[in-house]
């Protein structure tokens, strides 16, 4: 797996700029993929932006005989770019349930010796996990990039296919999409695999940090002076939806932010739900944008009522509840330290070949020894698509059976007194 050419020659180009960085523009991608909606069980692209009134492009993509999701989100500055956003995530999702790449049936003590292997002690596990290093599981070979190299990791981390009974060995770390990415350029792909997993660690170290130290993150918003930024920021002004914004970029440096949403007077016979949102990469303004139009996202999709997976009880009625409403404003109310937009660290490439070896880079440099790719791409689709693995990321903070990793560890042993 080529990371491509030299920066004088690039192997994948960016020639889209418009809140996003892509190969080409959104309506060349759809252009291209439409076609292929049919054989991948893609029924409709739903346009739910009319639901809610902040005037944020928001879709829906249905796959009713997804082994996952049923449907899947996009969002975007325009009706095409959410389109693209949720198509891309519908596809990349399919691919990772019909992996035809060669698998190995065996236990880590029968492979360490003979295949180089992911660091499985620096794997996301989950607290009810089963691993041992007798267990017998299914192995899929990736590249390092930091190593260039082969690498085998555990199959339950690249693939989706969530139907029953799983693959042997299933149940010992942490099944999720984190890091699964497509594009058009196997480059691009890549780069927003490893924007993702960074993202999803970066927020989860930001969560398990104290009230004080996390206040200090707020970003003044009267600072930001991307235009696409103030677009959005402006449409959450209008419909009266107030919007606090946090830097969470760790020490890898790749910037990072989390954001809330929440209605500034709530209706008491039609309450909606604050949400979140996050977002990271290599360019900060497109990191904010993201982590902005993510929250608008959800919002729209806890409107539709899509994702019956979340169950009614634990999280839609819970997100009605007045009470979270009042915790959630006053965190958003009380400002302290605010910084400053422009002293969030950016990079501008004219190449995802440059993105990804600045945050290789950056990666090496925090001491993260490995970045694990699977190529899934299907040659007869022509699209890219691609799962990162990095060793020792932190997994999502909330989400059922999560295990704190050694750098989550760590930041809560400082927290004792």
């Amino acid at each position: 797996m080529r990371q491509g050419r030299s920066k004088t020659c690039p192997a994948a180009r960016k020639r889209y700029r418009a809140g996003t960085h892509r190969l080409i523009s959104p309506e060349e991608t759809l252009q291209r993929v439409r076609p292929l909606m049919g054989v991948m069980g893609i029924t409709r692209i739903a346009n739910i932006t009319g639901l809610d009134r902040l005037g944020i492009p928001v879709v829906t993509v249905c796959r009713p005989n997804s082994r996952s999701l049923a449907v899947s989100q996009g969002k975007g500055l325009d009706l095409a770019s959410a389109r693209v956003s949720g198509l891309m995530e519908a596809v990349e999702t399919y691919h990772a349930e019909h992996i035809t790449l060669p698998l190995t049936l065996a236990t880590y003590n029968e492979l360490r010796f003979s295949h180089p292997l992911v660091d499985v002690a620096r794997l996301p596990r989950l607290s009810v996990g089963s691993f041992h290093a007798n267990l017998r599981l299914l192995w899929i070979e990736g590249r390092d990039l930091l190593g260039d190299r082969p690498v085998w990791l555990p199959f339950e981390l690249v693939h989706t296919d969530y139907t029953v009974p799983l693959p042997s060995g299933s149940g010992s770390f942490f099944m999720s999409s984190n890091g699964l990415a497509s594009g058009n350029h196997l480059l691009e792909a890549i780069s927003h695999g490893i924007c993702e997993v960074v993202e999803r660690d970066a927020t989860t170290l930001w969560h398990l940090r104290s009230a004080e130290e996390r206040q200090r993150t707020r970003l003044a918003l009267d600072t930001v002076d991307d235009l696409a930024c103030r677009e959005v920021l402006e449409k959450y002004e209008r419909a009266g939806v107030d919007v606090a914004v946090w830097e969470t970029t760790s020490e890898v440096g790749l910037p990072a932010f989390f954001c809330m949403s929440a209605e500034r007077s709530p209706e008491p016979f039609r309450p909606l739900y604050p949400t979140t949102g996050a977002g990271c990469h290599p360019t900060r303004q497109v990191a904010l944008l993201r982590a902005l139009t993510e929250a608008a996202q959800v919002r729209a999709t806890l409107i539709s009522g899509s994702r019956d997976d979340l169950g009614v009880d634990r999280y839609y009625k819970a997100l009605q509840d007045p009470g979270l409403w009042s915790r959630v404003h006053a965190l958003m109310q009380s400002h302290g330290s605010m910084r400053c937009f422009d002293e969030v660290p950016s990079f501008e490439a004219d190449s995802f070949d440059e993105d990804v070896a600045w945050v290789l880079a950056r990666l090496a440099a925090a001491e993260f020894e490995q970045v694990a790719v699977v190529d899934l791409s299907k040659r007869a689709f022509g699209i890219s698509v691609a799962r990162v693995v990095i060793p020792g990321m932190e997994a999502i903070h909330d989400a059922p059976g999560y295990v704190p990793g050694t750098r989550a560890r760590r930041l809560l042993k400082e927290r004792l007194p």
